[in-house]
């Protein structure tokens, strides 16, 4: 099951913020990982009910479901996430 994966414009600032290798690092395993699986991302509560969190080593890419794609919204270090 192929899910379509889509980025909101303010992930490439999240990105540039980040060294090149990781910042490789992390889109190659999102589109491999999530683009097959888009379960594999754990629910969000609270003030965030309703979007998704997945970990790459020490960085989380937050991110919506659609019926078609997954929409990352933001991807940013564990302790920076939620702010």
């Amino acid at each position: 099951m192929g899910c379509k994966i889509e980025y909101k414009s303010s992930v490439a600032r999240d990105l540039k913020k980040l060294d090149k290798k990781i910042a490789g690092r992390i889109l190659e395993q999102i589109e491999s990982e999530l683009e097959q699986d888009p379960d594999r991302g754990a629910p969000l509560t609270g003030k965030f009910r309703g979007l998704y969190r997945y970990r790459i080593e020490d960085y989380l890419a937050v991110f919506a479901k659609t019926e078609e794609c997954v929409l990352i919204l933001r991807i940013a270090h564990r302790g920076k996430a939620y702010r």
